[in-house]
């Protein structure tokens, strides 16, 4: 695995961090709840700061954004972020963002055309916001080419009203405006609960939790593998602590047993853990000491 500034290669794999935002002044209280320790940013903080941890304000550094994957056989996108001009009031953060994302696109030498796929973990607001923009008084697909390959169990679940509980309240709206105008372009392919292989050497795992049928991707190329895990975790302290889940994960028990699942997975394996949400690279490497995971960024 060789990298450069926010690219990574792994087998043939081209694998760029395409940047949305930086997401400042999360108070780990507030975001991890009641299992938080504040021993535990105590014992971390020298190699938290300054990319992953406000020394003076003791809140956390995030970011949105999403990994472009270039291969001699496809083009694609893990992911698309948040997006612009959604209507996003239960989330200010993400309410009438303008970014930069497709100029970020663009300057990896890829303009949305060239995109082959689009594959979704989830379909939470900060994931599929991109999957869509606004066109001549209406949502359209982003990637006019691309096949969408999303969860057809989120589909059923979020295309209802009655699934909506107090962890995906920000994301009320989206499959509206970010899920639905790629379902009637035609141009979404569902991904049955199980996951599997959905191109040759791309493989969707279930990791549910967080969402209830999230899933993370797994592709492989010349014996390396990259592990592009969505949402099983938000922060790097998460490693040292999987019993943490996020104030946004849906189902506790299931979201902590992936989120386990997913570090003995990567450690194992060698696997490159590619994170939407982590500050610094976001890419990185664990291993396991006995029962403790460590992180190493990459």
């Amino acid at each position: 695995m060789k990298r450069a500034e926010n690219i990574f290669y792994v087998g043939d794999l081209k694998i760029t961090r395409i940047d949305e935002l930086t997401l400042r002044g999360a108070d780990p209280a507030r975001l991890f709840g009641e299992n938080w320790q504040p021993a535990a940013l105590e014992k971390h903080r020298a190699w938290l700061v300054p990319e992953n941890l406000d020394a003076d304000e003791n809140t956390l550094v995030q970011s949105t954004h999403c990994w472009l994957v270039q291969s001699p056989g496809f083009t694609l996108l893990v992911d698309t972020a948040s997006g612009n001009d959604k209507e996003r009031p239960h989330n200010l953060v993400f309410h009438h963002l303008q970014t930069d994302f497709l100029a970020q696109l663009a300057l990896a030498g890829v303009n949305p055309g060239d995109i082959d796929y689009v594959l979704l973990t989830h379909l939470h607001v900060d994931h599929v916001g991109w999957n869509t923009r606004w066109l001549n008084s209406k949502w359209v697909p982003t990637f006019p080419n691309a096949t969408y390959l999303m969860s057809g169990t989120e589909v059923e679940y979020y295309g209802s009203a009655a699934s909506h509980n107090k962890a995906n309240i920000p994301s009320l709206g989206v499959f509206a405006d970010s899920v639905l105008p790629v379902i009637s372009a035609g141009q979404a392919r569902m991904v049955a609960r199980g996951g599997g292989e959905v191109l040759k050497g791309v493989t969707f795992i279930p990791t549910p939790g967080h969402s209830l049928d999230h899933m993370s991707v797994s592709i492989e190329s010349e014996g390396e593998e990259a592990f592009f895990a969505g949402d099983l975790m938000h922060h790097p302290l998460q490693v040292y602590y999987p019993e943490l889940n996020s104030m946004y994960c849906e189902f506790a028990g299931s979201a902590r047993a992936s989120r386990l699942w997913g570090l003995q997975y990567a450690a194992e394996r060698q696997a490159i853990w590619f994170s939407p949400h982590f500050a610094s690279s976001s890419a990185g490497r664990v291993t396991r000491e006995v029962d403790t995971f460590h992180w190493q960024f990459l």
